[in-house]
């Protein structure tokens, strides 16, 4: 731990960069060890050591690989194939794909439920969602959504999953029990990322098209707030403890961080050129941001205020936690919570 006091004066920073090729969606192992990044250009994925932040492995997918998710127990990687139709299935102890299942017409986002029987992959190009059951390894079900489909989230309860809707300015709802759409709520321009929150109360869904983000209150089904952020906000991840939301802002090169409790922005972080995936590790120590246009993942040490007490937590590498009754616990290190949702890159 860096540190704790009254008061300090810290601040989230990029604090390493990594280089990979063309970059696009970011997963981060349950056991914070390992981060998966999708690289477009090369049909490949990297795997990133977060002890070391290098690249250690790098595994060959399909076209244009574009969306990625981690199954809660870290085995296997969803990938979606947006120019293959398909999705890669990722053993991660020998990092080798075994499966490559077909799916709709240009998958792009992609999330696992929490008990990692289903995964749910978006199809921008006929506007639907393949549900897979992870048992079989075959998509089971197709539910048919609003128009041009992007990004996609799981409650933790696993009883709903969000679903944007670019050009509609929608999220459809999807019952995850009868796997059929029970409400639409509308949003602002353009929707594309979406992440819930750990205890399952909001959704955040970011507007590429009026840079906002449209804060959803699960609950009622409603927009409750809307908190302006950078310019062209692509994708969202919340952290583990729940207090702050990070948004990616393609045209802005910047990561607006977003205070959960006061629903504003209290943070910008300039990051690489045209970042897009966002995702933070289990103990809520780091967030890793994948730049598309220089061929980066921005390494982003995450720090915290609660109240007069600001807690430094850059400094902590991988999944564990830091010991309870310590500083660690304040910020709920060694949470699993929202993990997968950080899975939803939508191109």
């Amino acid at each position: 731990m860096a540190g704790i006091g009254a008061g300090a004066a810290v601040a989230d920073t990029v604090i390493d960069t990594v280089p990979v090729v063309n970059p696009v969606g970011v997963a981060i192992t349950p056991d914070g060890s390992r981060v998966y990044v999708t690289n477009q250009s090369e049909d490949s994925v990297s795997v990133i050591n977060t002890g070391t932040n290098m690249v250690v492995d790098s595994v060959a997918v399909e076209d244009f690989p574009t969306g990625v998710a981690i199954t809660p127990d870290g085995s296997r990687v969803y990938v979606t194939n947006r120019d293959d139709d398909s999705v890669s299935v990722i053993e991660t102890a020998g990092n080798t794909v075994i499966e490559t299942v077909e799916v709709g017409n240009s998958p792009v986002g992609v999330a696992v439920t929490p008990d990692g029987s289903r995964v749910y992959v978006t199809n921008r190009g006929d506007d639907s969602v393949s549900v897979i059951d992870t048992a079989t390894t075959t998509v089971f079900d197709t539910v048919a959504v609003g128009s041009s489909p992007r990004g996609v989230a799981v409650t933790p309860d696993g009883s709903r999953a969000y679903v944007t809707n670019r050009e509609d300015d929608s999220v459809s709802v999807i019952d995850t029990a009868i796997t059929t759409v029970v409400d639409t709520v509308a949003v602002g321009s353009s929707p594309r990322g979406v992440a819930v929150s750990p205890d399952g109360s909001r959704a955040y869904v970011t507007n590429r098209g009026d840079d906002s983000v449209s804060v959803i209150e699960i609950a009622t089904t409603t927009v409750v707030e809307t908190v302006a952020v950078g310019d062209g906000p692509r994708e969202v991840a919340v952290t583990p403890d729940g207090f702050r939301a990070y948004v990616t802002n393609t045209d802005g090169d910047s990561v607006s961080v977003i205070d959960t409790i006061t629903t504003t922005v209290v943070e910008t972080v300039p990051v690489g050129d045209f970042p897009f995936g966002v995702a933070v590790t289990p103990d809520g120590s780091r967030a890793y941001v994948a730049n598309i246009l220089d061929d980066t993942v921005s390494v982003i040490g995450v720090d915290r205020c609660l109240g007069s007490l600001c807690i430094a937590t850059g400094s902590l590498v991988g999944g564990g936690s830091t010991g309870s009754g310590g500083a660690g616990s304040l910020v709920g290190a060694g949470s699993l919570a929202g993990v997968g949702s950080a899975g939803s890159t939508a191109s």
